[in-house]
């Protein structure tokens, strides 16, 4: 589950953590004296709300209201804005990122630091590899100080600074550990004249540790029908901010799908697992939720048939017949069958993972 940013704030508050002066509001004219510049956060859990236009800028109260009045009249990439988070505008110095990650592949938390605060972890990773530092901590010691100062360092952080980003990771850590994290990060974390500040905040909690935490269901953010819908189908979705619409069988397959789309060039705009044994009906609730979302401009299905038929899925993406430019490719199972009912019916048929992917990006509309 995701937290909503002002969520995350306070739990980062609560283990010492230094977060901008803050307040939540529900309606425009909750907006308080505005003394100094303020920025305005839209509380959806959605990323790159900037980009959407879900961040403004208000010099005065009378402007303050007028741009909160703006954001609660839009929606932010298919949201509705019913919260938004009013903080002051801080001056930045110089912007770092911290955060804890589940690592899945070694099974234990990971500590990632970089100098590069402000941009997404993975366009840091795509450009600058060099200056992200991460560390696995073995659960059973923990986070100790003199790991998170070598991080620190590492990143070329020094004097007064460099203590504060290891107090920092310390307690980035321990609120990790204490709420069940799947993710925690402060991006970015600033200095400013009085020292290092978050003025963002993102903490994920496993869903499974839900019973054990304090946040229920029903607090989290609202939730995208592409992932209500997902969810009543039992799909394994996750939103992703492309335009080329991913389906598979199978969570390992997907994922090599979106990396093979993402080496020509495409961007993939979600993760869609039909899961074994996926039949007709799941396919075509699979292409009901890639319709509900914006911006698909081609669909690529890649299936593997073990348990899964392939004649079963060709059957359902030909009963639900997707609008956008589609290519399949198929192979197990049925392969033959499933192949011809779809060549049949028109639809773009390719042999190879890669082939596919290619054509994918090719073919957007």
């Amino acid at each position: 589950m995701k937290l909503q940013e002002y969520q995350a704030a306070n739990i980062f508050e609560e283990y010492g953590i230094p977060v901008a002066e803050r307040y939540l509001i529900e309606s425009p004219d909750e907006i308080k004296e505005v003394d100094d510049p303020v920025v305005l956060k839209s509380q959806v859990r959605v990323g790159k709300r900037g980009k959407a236009g879900g961040i403004l800028f208000a010099e005065s109260r009378e402007e303050a209201v007028e741009k909160a009045e703006e954001l609660f009249n839009k929606e932010i990439r298919g949201l509705e804005v019913n919260k938004i988070l009013v903080a002051e505008k801080v001056e930045i110095q110089n912007e770092y990122y911290v955060g804890m990650v589940m690592d899945r592949e070694s099974k234990r938390p990971t500590l990632i630091m970089t100098s590069e605060g402000g941009m997404n972890i993975e366009e840091v990773a795509e450009e600058h590899p060099d200056k992200i530092i991460k560390r696995q901590i073995d659960p059973l010691i923990g986070l100790k100080s003199y790991e998170a100062m070598h991080m620190a360092d590492s990143i070329g952080m020094e004097g007064k600074e460099l203590f504060e980003m290891v107090k920092i990771a310390m307690k980035v850590y321990q609120a990790f550990m204490d709420y069940d994290g799947e993710l925690a990060e402060i991006n970015p974390l600033v200095s400013t004249p009085d020292g290092l500040l978050a003025i963002d905040a993102v903490f994920n909690i496993d869903n499974n540790a839900l019973y054990r935490q304090k946040f229920e269901k029903t607090e989290s953010q609202r939730i995208p029908e592409t992932e209500k819908m997902a969810e009543k189908y039992d799909l394994a979705y996750v939103d992703l901010d492309g335009d080329v619409a991913i389906v598979g069988c199978g969570a390992g397959l997907v994922m090599a799908t979106l990396d093979s789309v993402a080496e020509y060039g495409g961007e993939p705009a979600c993760f869609l697992d039909l899961g074994g044994g996926a039949t007709a009906e799941d396919t075509k609730h699979a292409l009901e939720i890639i319709d509900m979302k914006e911006g698909i401009n081609s669909i690529y299905l890649n299936i593997f048939g073990g348990i899964t038929q392939c004649d079963e899925i060709a059957k359902g993406i030909i009963e639900y017949d997707p609008k956008k430019p589609t290519v399949i490719r198929m192979l197990g199972t049925n392969e033959e069958e499933g192949k011809r009912l779809l060549k049949e019916a028109g639809y773009e048929v390719v042999d190879g993972m890669e082939e596919g992917a290619e054509k994918a990006v090719e073919i957007r509309e």
